[in-house]
């Protein structure tokens, strides 16, 4: 397992993610509509906020404490409201389906195709959101069960990132490729 994922320029930051597999959701979760680096960066902010991540926690928290927490200041999302039930209801299905272990999503999976149909029934979970992030466990990581490589994202993705100075060029690679460069 690595140390730090480089996707923000906060080190605690890359810390968490590679540390705390709901981090690690969540940051892949706020990555829509958003910069990568602060959807990356939120995690650790939530955590401070509320005094830790957990599933079950925050799957019982009222949901307008959950909403204040995300809207900060400052806002953990462009859509800060929207993005925190999101994450309830992903922590939610966590504690239903994993016992609220969110790595379990993961460790457990049989193969590359149990594990994108797993990540698929999370909330704000789509297509290209799970190819990614099992790229993330495959190439950063290395936590991604048997033939992950066929459900990984075959495009340039955070997935790709090693060094927190590829997240312009990623950027850029990702503007080009919607304005059909």
């Amino acid at each position: 397992m690595a140390e730090s994922l480089p996707f923000t320029a906060d080190e605690e930051a890359n810390r968490l993610l590679a540390a705390d597999p709901l981090a690690l959701l969540l940051g892949m979760l706020l990555d829509q509509q958003f910069p990568m680096e602060r959807a990356f960066s939120s995690p650790l902010l939530l955590q401070r906020r509320l005094g830790g991540l957990d599933a079950g926690a925050v799957a019982a928290l009222p949901e307008e404490a959950l909403v204040a927490a995300f809207c900060g200041p400052p806002a953990l999302h462009r859509y800060p409201a929207a993005m925190a039930r999101r994450f309830a209801d992903l922590c939610g299905h966590l504690v239903q389906n994993y016992d609220g272990d969110p790595a379990a999503l993961w460790a457990t999976a049989s193969d590359g195709d149990d594990l994108y149909r797993r990540l698929r029934s999370l909330p704000g979970f789509g297509d290209a959101k799970t190819r990614i992030f099992i790229g993330i466990l495959g190439r950063r990581l290395g936590a991604a069960p048997p033939g992950w490589e066929r459900r990984a994202a075959d495009w340039p993705s955070v997935a790709d990132v090693d060094d927190f100075s590829k997240v312009a060029a990623l950027r850029e690679q990702k503007q080009a490729r919607k304005a059909g460069r």
